[in-house]
């Protein structure tokens, strides 16, 4: 059960930064997110665009469901899944362009690769109030 809660949590990033906002209006908010949770709660980018939150997101992208890939090695299953469910835990097949569907969603968005990439895309986040997501490209770790 603790384990289940945990992993709810972690699902309920994006939508906990906007309501973070939304509560503390006169506040920034920065809101760190990983691109596979993010997906369950996308459309958060289009509340944070119309109420004009002032929330920053970092989306770490990795290409993958990290945390479904950790679960499934917890239940015994073998160091390596197979073929079908390799591919299911993996987000590049299309690639995901978060930039395109923030953008979409009309929060103004920027890609990042580097630790000083982020450095200058967080210094111009928080210059200009609003929404803003920074997708910061890492490479997997699972």
């Amino acid at each position: 059960m603790i384990r289940l809660r945990q992993l709810s949590a972690a699902l309920a990033l994006l939508l906990g930064g906007t309501g973070a906002a939304v509560a503390a209006p006169n506040r920034p908010v920065l809101s760190i997110e990983a691109d596979g949770s993010a997906l369950y709660t996308i459309q958060s980018l289009w509340t944070q665009a119309r109420e004009n939150s002032n929330v920053t997101t970092v989306l770490v992208n990795n290409s993958a469901y990290a945390i479904l890939r950790m679960e499934l090695a917890r239940t015994g299953a073998g160091d390596k899944p197979g073929a079908q469910s390799a591919r299911m835990l993996d987000l590049s097949d299309p690639t995901l362009n978060f930039v395109d569907i923030a953008t979409g969603f009309g929060v103004p968005a920027s890609r990042v690769h580097t630790a000083e990439e982020l450095v200058g895309a967080l210094i111009a986040a928080y210059a200009e109030p609003g929404p803003h997501l920074i997708e910061a490209i890492v490479p997997p770790i699972v």
